[in-house]
């Protein structure tokens, strides 16, 4: 489902720190041989649709060549950085790394943006477990996804009660197993429909924060299936006064968090 503008401009309320740029941006991918938009979209974690959408396109067809705007995480290279270095820290694989940056391999310096894809991690991930052997989730992970998915939590709900931060970590696992949003933990929070991110502390760079223990502790647990929010896809701020939000079935008010399906 696509949020409208009321929408955005009304999430864009919920944040509270100041803009830190270039951690999520439209990075541009050049089309190689052998690529469709679905493998496109399982490298960068989004849809086809977000892509067919941010790209202006009508149908399915892509040729070698052709530049692509992607929503992207991206990464500050610093001193002593290599790609290899890099992708072990994000826990992706290194030939993910390299495609996702059009073929960027080596000669990095200081400064330089690196698109940071969510696909080609290691082989623990890709069997459906997470890379921590996390059995016992209900979605896989890695650790930069955990932090991502804290930080997040930190930015929407640091003043709401502890039952809230978790019901805000098992939103995004509820869009990560639902067909309708992209298919993993960056996917979703990254992710951008009709021209607008779903998250607006992606946008703003409030989600740069380092998550709190608390903050972890509630994503941990909505990735081991608890879920206070009983299934929602969405939350606002109890004082939001935008009609379609509330015009949603309402599945759980806590403190001053409402989440709708």
């Amino acid at each position: 489902m696509i949020f409208s503008k009321k929408v955005k401009v009304f999430f864009a309320a919920l944040s509270l720190t100041l803009m830190i740029p270039n951690f999520a941006s439209a990075a541009t991918y050049t089309v190689k041989s052998g690529d469709s938009l679905y493998k496109i979209s399982k490298l960068f974690g989004t849809t086809v649709d977000a892509i067919k959408k941010s790209n202006g396109l009508s149908g399915d067809m892509i040729y070698p060549g052709q530049k692509l705007n992607v929503s992207s995480q991206t990464y500050t290279v610093k001193s002593g950085d290599t790609m290899y270095l890099i992708a072990k820290r994000y826990g992706i694989s290194l030939d993910s790394l390299i495609k996702a940056n059009n073929g960027l391999s080596s000669m990095i310096y200081p400064g330089q943006k690196i698109v940071i894809p969510v696909a080609g991690t290691n082989t623990t991930q890709q069997s459906g477990t997470t890379s921590g052997g996390d059995s016992k989730a209900v979605i896989s992970y890695t650790a930069s996804e955990l932090d991502l998915l804290a930080r997040l939590v930190r930015a929407e709900a640091e003043n709401q009660p502890y039952k809230a931060k978790v019901a805000v970590a098992a939103v995004v696992v509820n869009r990560v197993k639902s067909s309708e949003f992209a298919n993993t933990i960056s996917g979703v929070i990254y992710e951008k429909l009709g021209g607008y991110y779903q998250f607006t502390p992606v946008e703003n760079g409030w989600i740069n924060r380092p998550a709190t223990e608390e903050c972890i502790k509630a994503a941990k647990e909505a990735l081991h299936g608890a879920d206070p929010s009983n299934g929602a896809l969405f939350y606002f701020d109890d004082s939001a006064t935008n009609k379609w939000l509330w015009s949603k079935p309402i599945k759980a008010r806590i403190g001053n968090m409402v989440y709708v399906y």
